[in-house]
């Protein structure tokens, strides 16, 4: 049976570099973006909870939210995020998606004046 086609990410998904948190539609709170960071693993790390913390799409409807597909590449990824991965070996996530364009390396650099350019 042909695999469905990969969910893409959505045009203001705060991982694209270029993004501004400022445009994402419905409004930003700098707080609560920041607040998602205890949804990045520490690479390589266990959990230390059972409950796996998502960062959610903000284009998904509220009660049937579906994970940022950027936040999804980066900790199933380079993030490492080993609750993450698991839960995505279960089939309980489907990483069935699809980035667009060059993608944030850290949360950190998602956040609005918060970019490394050391690098």
């Amino acid at each position: 049976m042909p695999r469905a086609k990969p969910r893409p990410q959505c045009a203001k998904c705060p991982w694209r570099v270029g993004t501004d948190p400022y445009d994402i539609p419905g409004g930003y709170n700098v707080a609560l973006h920041e607040d998602l960071s205890g949804s990045i693993a520490e690479p390589g790390a266990l959990p230390a909870s059972p409950v796996l913390r998502i960062m959610a799409c903000h284009e998904t409807p509220r009660g049937r939210e579906l994970p940022c597909v950027g936040w999804l590449v980066n900790q199933s990824g380079p993030g490492n995020n080993i609750g993450l991965r698991l839960a995505l070996s279960r089939g309980c996530i489907d990483g069935n998606v699809r980035t667009i364009g060059p993608q944030h390396e850290r949360f950190e650099d998602t956040l609005p004046g918060r970019k490394d350019t050391s690098r």
